[in-house]
This record gives structure tokens, sequence and C-alpha cells, in this order.
């Protein structure tokens, strides 16, 4: 098999920022390096800290260090970028650890070490390197939760909403069942729908999503992805039906087993997560 050398670089400011709270980043490296042939050369975290209350606050200095005691355990280099805090003119104060110039510098010096590139970042700041990367020869993908600019977004080799990732993020209220299993609790994304039948199918990926993430057609033997059947009295009434086909709505559902097929699903109770879509 032929080997994939990969690096991960996260913007760990614009992943809390945008959705990202509670990410698992066990559960991150374990997803990327699902892939065949793939072998970690390098994993960063680019985290904002405030040097002054590191000196001042004991229970923030606590937090800090044990998170990054806990990230390097689990093999990630911690780059720590200063928060710099700015009055504005209402007299509130806002702070920016903007991690850019650290991030593009450090990718652009070690990409030559490496075959495929995952940025876990929505910052539309980082579409030119995506574009240099890949005239490098690299194969880059792109990670996000929230307000994730369209132009990263298209640019990428490959695009993965961190919303549908399993076990990447908590699902709230979750009952005490694994992701993909009837009674689960999942996320997932509307690929096809029937505006005339008001019906349409739901893709979501398997809990075990080893397997080559190009072969999106569930029917596949070798795509880590399957499918629910969703009827249109499940999706939320407030929620522009003709807008579930963008692929853009992520959607939280119950997973059923159907009661006409026992290898099929169907979801139920839809709430939609985040969506883009022109109303």
């Amino acid at each position: 098999m032929t080997t994939i050398k990969v690096g991960v670089y996260v913007d760990a400011e614009n992943v809390l920022r945008c959705g990202g709270h509670g990410l698992r980043y066990d559960t991150l490296l374990d997803f990327i390096l699902s892939q065949p042939g793939a072998v970690l050369q390098r994993a960063c975290i680019y985290q904002g800290v405030d040097k002054e209350r590191i000196q001042a606050e004991d229970l923030y200095r606590t937090s800090v260090h044990g998170f990054q005691r806990a990230l390097r355990d689990g093999g990630w280099k911690i780059v720590e970028k200063p928060v710099r805090w700015f009055l504005q003119e209402d007299g509130s104060k806002i702070y920016k650890a903007n991690a850019d110039i650290d991030m593009t510098v450090d990718i652009l010096t070690q990409a030559r070490n490496l075959d495929r590139i995952i940025l876990v970042t929505g910052d539309g700041d980082f579409t030119a390197l995506v574009e240099e990367l890949q005239n490098q020869g690299k194969r880059v993908e792109v990670l996000s939760f929230l307000n994730t600019a369209l132009e990263l977004q298209q640019s990428a080799d490959q695009y993965y909403s961190g919303y549908l990732v399993p076990g990447l993020l908590p699902v709230r209220d979750a009952p005490a069942v694994p992701w993909g299993k009837p009674g689960s609790r999942i996320r997932g994304s509307c690929v096809h729908w029937d505006a005339a039948g008001h019906y349409g199918f739901i893709r979501f990926m398997r809990l075990e999503s080893g397997g080559s993430l190009h072969l999106s057609d569930s029917r596949h033997p070798d795509s880590p992805y399957q499918s629910a059947f969703v009827a249109g009295s499940e999706i939320p009434k407030t929620f522009p039906q003709q807008y579930l086909a963008q692929r853009q709505a992520i959607l939280e559902f119950d997973l059923f087993e159907s009661d006409r097929d026992p290898d099929s699903f169907v979801a139920r109770n839809c709430t939609v997560i985040t969506s883009r879509y022109a109303a």
C-alpha cells in the first residue's frame, strides 16, 4: 500500500468561535488517519493564550496547561499565539489571536515532506494558501463548522463539515447508543429531495469511517456512508424544504430501522443544525 504522509493544522481560535467548542482531538486524528495509507507526519494546533491571565489567574493557568498536556499526550504540537486586547469606541474590549501568518509559514515550510494537508478552519484568508499548495502537487482538505468561507470550501480538494464526523462533536442529549445504530441521534445532510413527493434521503457517515471518503454513494460496498429515508413531515416546518437538496443543511435526527426493510433506515425528529441557502 502506498504511504501518504499527512499534516494536520488546526486554527483553534477559529474552531472555538465557529461552532467547534468541545471538539475531540483524538477523534479528529482517528478520522483523518482512517484513510488507506495515511501516516501522520505533523499535527499542530495554533492556540491563543492570554499571557497576562496565565500570570494572574490560577484557574485559567490550570485550565490552559491541562488542556495542552492532554493534547501533547495525544501527539499534538501546540503553537501558542499571544492574545492581544483592543479597546473599542464604546469602551468594551475584544481580543484577537490571529494565527494566519504562523500557520501559513509553517505549512509552506513543511509541505515538501507532506502529501496530504488538512486545514481545520473556516477562515477564507487561507484560500490562497490552499491554491498554492495544490500548485505544488499537494492534496489539500478542509474541515470546519459554522461560518465557513465559501471560497475556502470550494477551493479544497475535499471539504468536510465537522458536524458530520461521528463523535467529533458531542450530540446534545443523545441516548447512550453508538452513532449509526438504531435509536441513536446523529447528523447528516440531505443528498436527494423529491419536492413533489415531499420525501428524501439523508446521508450520514458510519461510525467506522475507514474507507474511501470519495465514494459518496452509500450503495457502493466500500463507501463509508449510509442513507436514511426522511419524510417531509419530519423536517421543521420553518425550514424551506426546497433547499434541502443543496446539501448545505446539516440535519440532526433520530435513527430507526425501517418497518418495511430491516436493512434500511428512517430519520425522525429532524432539526436543522446549520444551513447556507438563499431564501
